[in-house]
């Protein structure tokens, strides 16, 4: 039997690189999903190419009100929420912390981490009604280190994680667990695309060849440590953090030429 029967599913960004890999893969395993985001033409694309057990709903996820509706959309149209997965995210033109402006640092954080903690509020009391459930806060690698000219992002992302492990703290005696991965550089749009207010994108001055997995993440990598995660395979984990990044925090591998000397 599929995993997720009988089980409704909220992705935030949930029609981008990511975020739609990981709905068609709660899909496949047998979830509604809700698929939130503010791109209302590629969402509702998704959701019509799924089907009747999947909905659009538009979600500002800087917006308390926004995340009400969602989350009484999702309990409206399949009768309870039991998975959130807090997606969204936005990267910051790189530039030092001199010389980054005021309003790029506040939006990154609003995205990434206000939108969040807005996102556990707001579902909090939907998952209760359910019985429980679980919520997993999308973070990244650069949550762990520091990483020049990105400032804003990193800072969010580091916030990200003392979040979480509080959410577990109050929400684990009302059975919803809460856990963090942390994506190395995965293969999507954020990458490959310049983000706004940059003129070139990561993927113009990244390169994966030295480290152990010398290549970019897949989105459904992800999206199957997503899966785990949240079932019931996962039912003793909450509070924790889990590293997808082919091995890029560990530094430079040793390279095959010399592993035998």
């Amino acid at each position: 039997m599929p995993r997720f029967d009988n089980q409704t599913v909220l992705v935030t960004g949930g029609a981008g690189g990511q975020g739609s890999s990981h709905v068609r893969a709660f899909h496949a395993e047998g979830a509604n999903v809700v698929i939130g985001g503010i791109d209302a033409e590629r969402g509702a694309a998704l959701a019509d190419e799924l089907g009747t057990r999947a909905r659009f709903v538009h979600l500002d996820v800087t917006d308390e009100s926004s995340w009400s509706a969602a989350v009484l959309a999702a309990e409206s149209a399949f009768g309870a929420l039991n998975v959130l997965v807090n997606n969204a995210g936005v990267q910051n033109p790189p530039a030092t912390i001199e010389n980054t402006e005021r309003a790029t640092w506040s939006r990154i954080l609003d995205v990434n981490l206000t939108g969040t903690f807005l996102g556990i509020k707001a579902a909090a009391p939907a998952l209760r009604r359910a019985g429980g459930g679980a919520i997993v806060n999308v973070a990244s690698t650069m949550g762990l280190g520091g990483t020049a000219h990105y400032a804003p992002y990193v800072a969010g992302k580091w916030a990200v994680r003392g979040l979480t492990q509080t959410a577990a703290l109050e929400l684990g005696r009302d059975h919803i667990r809460v856990n963090t991965i942390h994506p190395g550089v995965i293969s999507t749009s954020f990458i490959h695309e310049p983000a706004a207010g940059a003129v070139a994108a990561i993927a113009d001055f990244y390169s994966p060849e030295p480290f152990a997995v010398p290549r970019l993440g897949e989105p459904t990598e992800v999206s199957r440590l997503l899966l785990f995660l949240t079932s019931s395979d996962a039912s003793f984990i909450t509070g924790s953090e889990y590293v997808i990044d082919g091995g890029l925090l560990l530094g430079p591998a040793l390279q095959a030429e010399t592993a035998t000397v």
